[in-house]
């Protein structure tokens, strides 16, 4: 089964040329200031995700009436310089987040588990939206979003598949509330599943997507439910970077001996990838301070709501329409694999 499908040709959005040579510095200042009020947003409603705020505020943008000129004039070359520069540079960022020795401690049953649940999850998810007849990179990005770090694993994969912004932004859309439901529902689950405090918190860091979502779930059934949630969690971040260089793999592949306008072949390793493991090596050495790591936290976070904010610009609310439902459909099957197949897991190495 072929992992990548090449995005399909929306009417009335082709490429303005123009856009190639306008100042990007219109829309960036705009990915800086959705990015501002997603951060007050989250600060406000806690509940609300920062990176999900960050979409629906750039969705909004593009339809109120006097901004969407904007969104869709000046500001469009620096809000999609923003969802793949900025998006790049905070992947790389994620990577100091990820304590591979903590990862690792959890024992190889663990692990194997954690594997099986996010291969279980992104193949199941890939074939259920090829059948559903998804548009464009749709199936991908949504078995992504679900099967490794939400919003950061699709923005991610996004890069090496030249994916169409909206399909990006789409997809985040829907992993973000899936996900964000999540903290509501499973809690719910906990005593009729009849999980411990410690298998909850496996469970639930194998199955929600976004950090902060697991963060917000598992809190709900104390810290060692905590703890064990973030841990689990982290090492589905940490199958991020062999996901995203199978899909780079696999674009080399449909385009050998095809290169790029800047007249070079696609690398078979992003360069952020790279970068992505080299944050996770130097966090591993243990010579970085809390302080650094906690700057980079919040810089991380800051750079993907100006991304997020960039790519939610550019949805076109009736297209997306137009498959709502079967891309509901598929997230309500995507989240009932993940789950099952997690819920499994626990049971079984424990």
């Amino acid at each position: 089964m072929a992992l990548l499908h090449r995005p399909v040709h929306r009417p009335g959005r082709a490429r303005d040329v123009s856009r190639e040579t306008a100042s990007p510095w219109p829309g960036l200042g705009l990915a800086v200031a959705g990015a501002l009020v997603a951060w007050c947003v989250h600060r406000l409603t806690p509940a609300v995700p920062m990176l999900t705020a960050a979409v629906v505020l750039g969705i909004a943008v593009a339809h109120l009436p006097r901004l969407r000129t904007v969104v869709r004039g000046p500001a469009r070359a620096g809000l999609s310089l923003a969802g793949r520069r900025l998006m790049r540079i905070g992947i790389v960022l994620l990577g100091l987040g990820l304590g591979l020795d903590q990862v690792l401690g959890l024992g190889w049953a663990t692990v194997a588990m954690v594997t099986g649940v996010v291969a279980a999850t992104f193949l199941g998810t890939l074939w259920l939206g090829r059948r559903l007849g998804l548009p464009g990179d749709q199936p991908l990005l949504i078995a992504t979003g679900y099967s490794i770090c939400g919003a950061s694993a699709i923005g991610a994969v996004s890069q090496v598949s030249g994916s169409d912004e909206e399909d990006v932004a789409s997809s985040v859309a829907l992993v973000t509330l899936c996900g964000t439901l999540a903290i509501a529902v499973l809690p719910l689950l906990q005593d009729p599943l009849a999980l411990s405090d410690l298998a909850f918190g496996r469970w639930v860091g194998a199955s929600v997507h976004d950090v902060g979502q697991v963060v917000a779930t598992a809190q709900t059934a104390g810290p060692d439910a905590l703890g064990e949630a973030v841990l689990v969690k982290l090492m589905r971040v940490a199958l991020l970077a062999p996901l995203v260089a199978a899909v780079a793999f696999s674009v080399r592949a449909r385009r050998r001996g095809v290169r790029t306008a800047s007249g070079r072949r696609p690398a078979p390793v992003p360069l952020f990838v790279a970068g992505f493991l080299a944050a996770a090596a130097l966090r591993a050495t243990n010579v970085l301070p809390d302080a650094a790591l906690e700057w980079a936290h919040t810089a991380q976070e800051a750079l993907l709501a100006a991304a997020l904010f960039g790519l939610g610009s550019a949805v076109h609310l009736p297209t997306l329409a137009r498959t709502g439902g079967r891309a509901a459909l598929l997230g309500l099957g995507a989240w009932a694999v993940v789950a099952g197949a997690s819920y499994a897991g626990v049971l079984l190495t424990l």
